[in-house]
C-alpha cells in the first residue's frame, strides 16, 4: 500500500490505497482553527500540523490493522502559499502567515516597484499577489526585522511535514510555483527575483518534481507515525495540483473544479500560457513536463463554513443544504459575494469583503443558505469563463470536495457552469492525488496517466437544465456586475478607522 498525507486549513487527512489506486483507509485529525488577529490577517502553528500529520498516519493504520512496514511510499499535499520560517536550530520562528493571509499588499506593491510587473512575469509568469509566499515573508523583513534576521530557511506547509518526517528541505514545483519566487516556465528557483529583491537563496528549499523521491523516513519520524524508518518520501504537490492528479486531469479537455475552504476551476496545459491581467495562475503541473491554469475563490467552502459556525452553530451541512433545497433557484433575489478574505480571481483584491446584496423582510434563512452555494458558483464561473477565454479546450468539468458530495450543488454547478459535470467513483482529494503521485515515484506505473486511466471510474454525472441554465446565466450578470459596483466602498471601509476607546 501507498500513504498519501495532506496537510489542509482545517485538518491533515491520511489515507492508503493500493496498486491499482483504490483507497482503502482514510483518518483526518483536525487542526485548531486559524488565528485571525485582524480582519484579513490568517496564521497557524506548524507544530499542529505535524501534530496532526501524525495522528493522521497513526489513525489510518490502526484503521487499516496494519503496520508501516506495508507502506511502499508516501507522498505529500498541502494548503499552498503559507509561509514558515526556520531559524538555524531549525525551529519555527513565528506562526505561519497561510495563504489567505492579506495584509502583505505593502509589500506586493514594492516588489512591483522594485522588480517592474513585466520582469516579474517574464520571471515567474504569474504577478505578485498578496496571498502567495514571497509578500508574507518581505512583511517578516519589514514589520518583525528581529525575525527576519533568525530566518535560515523557508518552507511551504507540507514541506514542513516533510521535514519533520525526513530531515529533508525539499519542495515540489507545483507548490514552489506559488511563492512569487520560481521560474514557472524553466521549472526552477527564480535568480532574478532572489537577487533583485537580495533574498539570499540558500533559505529556498531544493526543487523536486512531484513524483520524485525527496528523502526517507527517519527514525524519528518512524518512532512518532508508525511508519517504516527508510520509506521513500516524494515530492508530492501543492493542493490543487494534486487533485488534480487525484481527479485525472492530466491531459487536455477535462477541467477539475475542486471545492474545499477555497475553491479552485483547474486545467491541464501543454505548454505554459498566461493570462496577462493576472486573474488566474500558472503553475508548473504535477506531471512532468506540463503547466496548469488555475482561478481560485478565496470563500468557497469557507462561505459556507462561516454560515454554519456563526450563524447556525451545530448543524450538520446535509441540513443545511436540505434547507437551501426548499428555496427558489435564484433565492427570491439574494445575492452572495463570497469574499470574506478578499478575493484572488478575477478581482485580484485584498480588500473586496464578502456581501449579501438584494436582502429583504421576505428573505428566510433557506434563502440565505441557497444565496451562499449559487455565490460561490458564479464565483468559480468567473474562474471559468477567463480559463475558456485563454484558449483552454473545456468538454467537462469533474467536480471534487465538499461540492462533490451534495446532488444539489452537483446540478447547482452543471446549471450554473451550462457544462456536463462529473464525479468520480473516488470523492477524495489532495490526499489522493498525493498518493497517487507516491505509486508512481516508487516505480508501480511509468507515469500519472497510466495510473489514472486505472484508477479513476466516473460514478455521477449531471447535465445543464436548459431552462434553469438561462435562467442563471442572467443571473451571473447581475452577479458579475456587483463587484464593481462595491470596489470604491471596500476601499473607503478598509480606511476607515474606529475612534480610540475611551
Amino acid at each position: 500500500m501507498w500513504l498519501g498525507l495532506d496537510i489542509g486549513t482545517s485538518g491533515s487527512r491520511a489515507l492508503l490505497v493500493d496498486s491499482k489506486g483504490q483507497v482503502r483507509h482514510a483518518f483526518t485529525a483536525p487542526h485548531q482553527e486559524m488565528a485571525m488577529a485582524r480582519p484579513l490577517w490568517a496564521e497557524q502553528d506548524p507544530a499542529d500540523w505535524w501534530k496532526a500529520a501524525q495522528a493522521a498516519i497513526r489513525g489510518v493504520l490502526k484503521l487499516a490493522s496494519v503496520d508501516g512496514s506495508v507502506v511502499r511510499g508516501v507522498g505529500l499535499s498541502g494548503q499552498m502559499h503559507g509561509l514558515i520560517i526556520l531559524d538555524e536550530h531549525n525551529q519555527v520562528i513565528r506562526p505561519s502567515l497561510i495563504w489567505c493571509d492579506q495584509r502583505s499588499q505593502a509589500q506586493v506593491d514594492s516588489i512591483d516597484a522594485t522588480i517592474g510587473r513585466r520582469k516579474i512575469l517574464e520571471y515567474t509568469a504569474n504577478p505578485v499577489l498578496t496571498g502567495f509566499t514571497l509578500p508574507k515573508l518581505l512583511w517578516v523583513r519589514d514589520c518583525e526585522p528581529q525575525n527576519f534576521a533568525r530566518v535560515r530557511k523557508m518552507l511551504l506547509p507540507k514541506d514542513y511535514v516533510r521535514f519533520q518526517l525526513t530531515g529533508e528541505f525539499a519542495t515540489d514545483v507545483s507548490d514552489a510555483s506559488g511563492t512569487s519566487l520560481f521560474d514557472v516556465v524553466n521549472r526552477r528557483w527564480s535568480a532574478g527575483m532572489v537577487s533583485g529583491l537580495g533574498l539570499d537563496s540558500s533559505i529556498l528549499p531544493t526543487a523536486y518534481e512531484s513524483s520524485a523521491v525527496t528523502g526517507k523516513i527517519s527514525r524519528e519520524a518512524a518512532a512518532a507515525t508508525g511508519l517504516k524508518e527508510g520509506t521513500p518520501v516524494v515530492g508530492g504537490a501543492g493542493d490543487q495540483a494534486a487533485s488534480a492528479i487525484g481527479n485525472g486531469i492530466v491531459a487536455p479537455g477535462n477541467v477539475s473544479c475542486t471545492v474545499g475552504t477555497s475553491g479552485v476551476v483547474f486545467a491541464y496545459l501543454q505548454k505554459p500560457a498566461y493570462d496577462p491581467a493576472g486573474r488566474v495562475h500558472t503553475f508548473c503541473h504535477a506531471v512532468p513536463g506540463a503547466w496548469h491554469v488555475m482561478g481560485v475563490t478565496q470563500g468557497a467552502g469557507l462561505s459556507f463554513q462561516w454560515f454554519r459556525n456563526r450563524l447556525a452553530p451545530g448543524a450538520e451541512y446535509d441540513d443545511l443544504t436540505a434547507e437551501a433545497i426548499m428555496a427558489p433557484a435564484g433565492a427570491q433575489g439574494l445575492f452572495w459575494l463570497p469574499y470574506l478574505m478578499g478575493e484572488r480571481t478575477p478581482h485580484l483584491d485584498a480588500l473586496a469583503r464578502g456581501a449579501w446584496v438584494g436582502l429583504t423582510a421576505k428573505h428566510n434563512r433557506s434563502d440565505l443558505i441557497r444565496s451562499i452555494l449559487e455565490g460561490v458558483s458564479y464565483s468559480l464561473r468567473d474562474c471559468l469563463e477567463i480559463i475558456e477565454g485563454m484558449g483552454a479546450p473545456v468538454t467537462l468539468v469533474r467536480l471534487s470536495g465538499g461540492g462533490a458530495g451534495s446532488p444539489f450543488w452537483h446540478q447547482l454547478f452543471a446549471d450554473i457552469f451550462d457544462k456536463r459535470v462529473v464525479t468520480l467513483e473516488t470523492k477524495e482529494g489532495s490526499a489522493y492525488g498525493a498518493a497517487l503521485l507516491a505509486v508512481v515515484g516508487t516505480g508501480e506505473y511509468s507515469s500519472a496517466q497510466e495510473l489514472c486511466q486505472v484508477a479513476l471510474h466516473e460514478a455521477a454525472s449531471k447535465t445543464p437544465d436548459a431552462a434553469v441554465a438561462a435562467f442563471y446565466s442572467r443571473g451571473y450578470e447581475i452577479f458579475r456586475s456587483l463587484y464593481p459596483a462595491l470596489k470604491p466602498t471596500y476601499q473607503a471601509i478598509a480606511s476607515l478607522d474606529a475612534p480610540a476607546k475611551a
